[in-house]
């Protein structure tokens, strides 16, 4: 089934004008609901549809409430939903009438299918640029709130209502999800929705701190309190006062840190090191975790009176591969703030079967591993869309045909993918043989490592073993814990191993 990206409010008296505008819509590759006058667009756009809805193409001459009437009454709702506004009549006063009311494009009936196409594509990446520069400046002010969130899944309604009601107290809460799915945004918008708002939000990466500097990092220090103390320190708490305190990965926190930690939350106070008495703080805790704390506790690694101070009101937030009809939108925003940051305006698309290759893709890495995709996507599009041949990885694991960038990649078999990732099988006797001597110059392709070094002998493991932490610490930006669980070894073992092959630098350079 081909999924469609996008919802289109399709507005005009005209039945047979509306029947050729959906089929023209839905060709293009878009979803669409239609509207059969100006008063009953302004009631789905100010209902709760209109969250739905990515843009609207609007009928000029209409009874009752005509084009320019419904700009004006969305506008002056401060609804800044893109229109392109359609008439018979293309005079100048026309134009600039509709313009001037907050329409953004305007074309002439019949419209060509093409400069319809083009006009829907452009506005609708333009809108996307728009609202990631909002959502950063109001994250940066701490002022981004729930509507600023991305989703139209039942799912993610449901973290936002709670988050909601959170957001009006100043209970603790406990955010559980997987890596990538987005913890931080949501106590972003708790944090902006709050009494809190514009106040600081410090954010702790609690499994990117080496066990030495935890204690100092988040309570600070006094000068000369310990060797190398040469100046005062203010700690992260301190930081956070009359704000809120994110604590992500919080199960990663050492158990002597734990219970300064649960003081800390009891008292509103904390003990920097060094000081001679404690210091006073006033702050909101939220907590995230990607791991069961629950079944840590049962480990005897978390603390039992910490994990119920801390698991007070608890969200999950469910994966990307249980919300895959946010792929399109988190996509199309993704494509804008690229190709702007790339310079690649030409890019302003993406392909409906390349949309329903990645709504099939399993996403273990969420909503960081699509951001991901999308950046490298851009990087190599040198056409006015994204198409499969953009996402070679996410198209060899679910078996979609795609043209290597460059050079002969091996393409992995059904049976030797492991959770959408691809895993590259050894190459018959006879194929190895038959592959040419230059096959060994060339880069392994994404997701892939070289067996074999330019000579055509086997690797040294420890080259390997260099390379795959490598791209460990690049593909989970720098977070240490998740580095370390996934390559199967203690977090004090991938810290000797980045001192071993000289990786401290790659490891805070990803980190920061």
């Amino acid at each position: 089934m081909q999924a469609l990206s996008g919802k289109i409010l399709i507005v005009d008296d005209d039945p047979i004008q509306r029947r050729l505008l959906q089929e023209a819509v839905k060709k293009f590759g878009y979803r669409s609901k239609t509207a059969e006058n100006g008063a009953e667009a302004v009631r789905v756009m100010t209902g709760p549809e209109a969250s739905e809805i990515d843009l609207i193409i609007l009928d000029m001459v209409m009874p009752e409430l005509d084009g320019l009437g419904v700009l004006q009454r969305l506008r002056g709702d401060k609804i800044a939903t893109p229109v392109i506004v359609q008439t018979a009549h293309g005079g100048i006063d026309t134009v600039v009438n509709v313009m001037n009311a907050g329409a953004q494009d305007f074309v002439v009936k019949p419209v060509a299918p093409e400069r319809l196409n083009v006009s829907i594509r452009n506005l609708l990446k333009t809108s996307a640029l728009e609202g990631e520069i909002t959502r950063f400046r109001k994250q940066a002010s701490g002022t981004l709130t729930f509507d600023d969130i991305i989703t139209h899944s039942a799912a993610m309604e449901r973290v936002i209502n709670l988050g909601k009601r959170a957001a009006a107290s100043n209970i603790p809460i406990l955010i559980e999800g997987e890596s990538g799915v987005g913890k931080e945004m949501i106590a972003s918008a708790i944090q902006g929705s709050s009494d809190r708002k514009s106040k600081p939000l410090v954010t702790v990466n609690c499994g990117a701190i080496p066990e030495n500097l935890v204690e100092s990092i988040l309570f600070g220090h006094e000068k000369g309190a310990f060797t190398g103390a040469v100046d005062k320190h203010v700690g992260k708490f301190q930081e956070a006062h009359g704000g809120t305190l994110f604590l992500d990965e919080v199960g990663e926190l050492p158990q002597d840190v734990q219970v300064k930690l649960l003081r800390a939350i009891q008292e509103s106070e904390i003990d920097p090191i060094g000081a001679r008495r404690p210091v006073k703080v006033d702050f909101r805790l939220i907590s995230a975790t990607n791991r069961r704390l629950i079944d840590q506790v049962k480990e005897g690694v978390f603390r039992e009176d910490l994990y119920y101070r801390l698991n007070v009101f608890p969200i999950w937030i469910p994966p990307l591969r249980d919300r895959r009809e946010d792929i399109p939108a988190l996509t199309r925003h993704f494509l804008a703030r690229f190709a702007a940051e790339e310079g690649k305006p030409q890019v302003a698309g993406v392909t409906p079967d390349t949309i329903a290759m990645l709504q099939e893709y399993n996403w273990p890495g969420n909503i960081r591993q699509l951001e991901n995709a999308v950046f490298r996507a851009v990087v190599l599009c040198d056409g006015a869309q994204l198409t499969v041949n953009d996402f070679p990885q996410i198209a060899a694991a679910t078996e979609h045909t795609s043209i290597p960038a460059a050079g002969p990649a091996p393409s992995p078999a059904p049976e030797n993918t492991a959770r959408g990732q691809p895993v590259q099988t050894a190459a018959r006797p006879q194929e190895a043989q038959a592959a040419p001597q230059a096959g060994f110059e060339q880069s392994a392709p994404f997701g892939f490592m070289r067996n074999l070094d330019p000579e055509g002998h086997v690797r040294k493991l420890t080259d390997v073993e260099e390379e795959l932490i490598r791209a460990a610490i690049n593909h989970y930006s720098g977070r240490m814990t998740e580095v370390a669980k996934r390559l199967g070894i203690g977090r004090s073992t991938l810290y000797r191993k980045l001192k071993e092959y000289g990786l401290e630098e790659a490891g805070r350079d990803n980190a920061a």
